[in-house]
């Protein structure tokens, strides 16, 4: 009798796991599907918020520069001038006769910086300001002059033996901002190290008077200064208000910026002029027609996202990443409303009346000198255009807010597909628990058949030998 033997081939126990674990994990594959597209459509409403924003900033710019106006000098050396919307459109005669100065002290010099004046007790160091008026000044020293305390009150410090050289008076003065400002000056001589005060404020009523009490007296006999009296400081600049005529009008001020002389105009002084200079003050079109380039162009950048994100795609172009989004469709469809819609209690009801208009790719355009022709001869009603209730920079605004405010359009459904991703994600960490749990049973599985087809092969091989013996004898 023949005897025919087979042997059971073992499984590859990773390859067939691996196989079977592929199949198990399809679930979850679909399910990290999802969230790449639900994350690629929240970084896609990232970008569209961003996009509305700036179209935003450029609506609010635009309404506001309608009302700007630009202020011109013909000798911007002598002054700058800016105007806000209540000024008046014209033509002005502007000259400056002085510039506002702050006073300027200087004390006697002294051979070291660093040296202790006095004994080092404990002496108090009072200025005033005010308006020094009368008298003569003859080299840095009045003579027959008054002080007039301008009632901001005195304000004092302590010199002592922590401070008491030049340095420490320097630095205490300026640490206790009392308005003055002290710097050290060298001026080579074989006493050189002198003491500079400056009035931080410039006019006529911020002139210094120091006083000193208490100490050894030698603080005061440095520091002591009434232009009525004593004067150990001698003045190197006299505090001065600045002198202008407007149309011929003179006009004092305390500093060099100059915003009560021409209602809504501010004025910058830096030099004097030699003859009259002309301050023209007229409609800023210039920043008017740029910030309307701002509008279109941050319009444009929006709409064109809207559009692709939008897009189904076809045999030649990819799906945009909010292929059919009913939010984008909404967002899309009041932005048509409001351009479709008139502006009303004006002239000009259309952006098209103005210069901006609809092209047929949904793009809008600048006509920058219809723009300009506009705002010349009709200004009130492009403002009204624009501003009103029912303007479109209003309505605009509006949308916006909706749009990208929280709880509006954008926040909700970005909202929405971060709860799906999260749910998504929580779903995929219970599956991978299961998969591990899956992965030990079929390869503890397969394994066991292995040693189970083992065993059958070794029996298999035993009998056959077994057999084959017997059928000999």
């Amino acid at each position: 009798m023949a005897i025919t033997s087979s042997t059971q081939t073992a499984f590859d126990v990773p390859k067939l796991v691996s196989q079977l674990m592929a199949v198990e994990r399809r679930p979850i594959d679909q399910l990290q599907t999802r969230v790449s597209s639900h994350e690629a459509k929240i970084s896609s409403w990232g970008t569209l918020s961003s996009l509305v924003s700036t179209f935003q900033s450029a609506t609010k710019t635009l309404g506001g520069s309608l009302e700007k106006l630009a202020a011109t000098s013909s000798d911007t050396g002598a002054f700058t001038a800016s105007a806000a919307s209540n000024a008046v459109p014209g033509s002005y005669s502007v000259s400056v006769n002085k510039l506002a100065q702050a006073q300027n002290l200087v004390a006697a010099g002294q051979a070291s910086s660093s040296t202790a004046i006095g004994d080092g007790s404990a002496t108090t160091l009072t200025f005033e300001f005010g308006t020094i008026s009368g008298g003569t000044l003859t080299d840095g020293i009045y003579s027959g002059a008054s002080f007039t305390a301008n009632g901001s009150g005195p304000a004092s410090i302590t010199i002592d033996s922590s401070n008491n050289t030049l340095e420490g008076i320097r630095d205490a003065i300026n640490a206790a901002n009392l308005g003055v400002t002290a710097t050290l000056v060298n001026d080579g001589s074989t006493t050189p190290y002198r003491l500079a005060l400056t009035s931080t404020s410039t006019g006529e009523t911020q002139s210094m008077r120091i006083s000193t009490s208490g100490g050894d007296g030698s603080i005061g006999a440095l520091l002591n200064y009434d232009p009525a009296g004593t004067q150990n400081l001698s003045q190197t600049q006299a505090a001065q208000n600045a002198a202008l005529k407007v149309n011929g009008i003179a006009i004092t001020s305390a500093t060099n910026t100059v915003s009560d002389a021409i209602q809504g105009v501010t004025l910058s002084l830096k030099n004097t002029t030699a003859a009259p200079a002309t301050l023209a003050v007229a409609r800023d079109t210039a920043a008017i027609t740029a910030a309307a380039t701002s509008f279109v162009d941050a319009y444009n950048a929006m709409a064109s996202q809207m559009k692709s994100r939008f897009a189904y795609g076809s045999k030649t172009t990819a799906a945009g990443a909010l292929a059919g989004d009913g939010t984008l469709r909404t967002m899309q469809e009041q932005l048509r409303g409001i351009f479709n819609t008139p502006a009303t209690g004006g002239t000009l009801t259309a952006l098209a009346q103005v210069g901006i208009s609809m092209q047929k790719d949904g793009s809008l355009a600048l006509d920058s000198g219809k723009l300009t022709n506009a705002l010349a001869t009709n200004h009130s009603d492009v403002v009204n255009l624009f501003n009103s209730p029912s303007g479109f920079a209003t309505r605009f605004d509006a949308w916006a807010k909706e749009t990208v405010n929280p709880g509006g359009l954008i926040d909700t459904r970005t909202t929405n597909l971060k709860s799906n991703v999260s749910n998504f994600n929580t779903e995929i960490d219970r599956l991978e628990n299961r998969m591990a749990a899956l992965e030990r049973k079929y390869t503890k599985e397969y394994t066991n058949l292995n040693m189970l087809l083992s065993s059958m092969n070794t029996t298999s091989t035993y009998l056959t030998q077994q057999l084959s013996g017997s059928s000999t004898k």
